[in-house]
């Protein structure tokens, strides 16, 4: 159920109009249609200031109930609520912060800090049917506070990674057998990708159509019950580069939001569609998963090298 208001704005004072349009964006509303907006049923009295201020200035104000008349409606009015270039917005915002960190004393950085936190709550507080997009929000902040941290709280113990994943090293992990679902798609050409290039120089990959059935000794990756899979907010690839200390790398970090994306959705990215267009480009063309893993990796490896990288860490 929802609460839908109809206004009739007063054609002056222009000061009463600007107020009802920022009051409504301040509350979070959706438009309907122009003069119609909604609220979650929980929220109606949210409207009821802004319809007060309209009749008094001579508008017309009404606020009805409206129910949908079936999922498929019920879904597409949801989707009228959805925060996700709020999202990316705030998370520009943050990111260009993270970029001025190191030029930055504790001071104004932890106010800086506080300042990003205080903008994603008012944001929250107005996403009324949160999903990825909110997680993997609040996990790039936590990835921010960690930045911060290390840099001014150097004594602090890194020992842990990423959601309390256990710091691995790269040495005990050479000329291994990694294994992960046949017909790899965007998370798992990526994890490949971040194997070979940052992790085991002399890999082997193995392409299982039955991860139940993977044989024993290997590393598996992005399946149910694989030693590196999702994790959180967090999919395979950011898995990953948090396990073996790559989270800090700002260039992976411009991927694993690409990756990200694609693989289970949340903030938007611009480098997204491009990929996903070239990936399936590459999948239709190679057949074989060693041929179609080596073309994604020169994929990976120019994206890696193009400049503009994000200076944010990974969550």
């Amino acid at each position: 159920m929802w609460a839908v208001l109809f206004l009739t704005l007063p054609t002056q004072p222009n000061a009463v109009r600007l107020r009802v349009w920022r009051g409504l964006k301040a509350v979070g509303s959706a438009a309907l249609r122009d003069g119609a907006y909604l609220l979650p049923q929980a929220q109606a009295a949210l409207f009821e200031p802004l319809a007060d201020e309209v009749r008094e200035h001579g508008g017309s104000a009404t606020l009805m109930d409206l129910a949908p008349r079936g999922e498929t409606q019920r879904i597409e009015i949801e989707a009228l609520f959805s925060r996700r270039d709020a999202y990316a917005q705030w998370r520009s915002e943050a990111d260009q912060f993270a970029a001025q960190l190191e030029t930055l004393d504790e001071t104004d950085a932890r106010r800086r800090l506080r300042t990003c936190a205080d903008a994603l709550a008012a944001l929250q507080r107005i996403d009324y049917y949160p999903g990825a997009a909110g997680e993997q929000a609040e996990a790039h902040l936590a990835a921010l506070r960690r930045a911060l941290d290390g840099r001014f709280s150097k004594g602090e113990p890194l020992a842990q990674a990423a959601q309390g994943l256990v710091r691995l090293d790269v040495r005990k992990h050479q000329g291994r057998r990694w294994a992960t679902r046949a017909r790899p798609w965007v998370d798992r050409l990526a994890c490949a990708w971040l194997i070979r290039r940052f992790i085991d120089a002399e890999p082997t990959f193995v392409w299982l159509d039955d991860p139940a059935r993977a044989p024993r000794g290997v590393l598996g990756f992005d399946y149910d019950g694989a030693r590196f899979t999702h994790v959180g907010a967090l999919v395979s690839f950011e898995v990953l580069a948090a396990s073996f200390g790559l989270d800090g790398d700002a260039k992976l970090q411009r991927i694993a939001q690409a990756v990200h994306y694609l693989d289970v959705g949340g903030i938007p990215v611009p480098e997204a569609p491009g990929l996903e267009a070239v990936l399936a480009g590459l999948r239709a063309v190679h057949a074989d998963d060693d041929q179609l893993a080596a073309a994604a990796g020169a994929v990976f490896d120019a994206l890696y090298a193009a400049p503009g990288a994000s200076t944010m860490p990974n969550p």
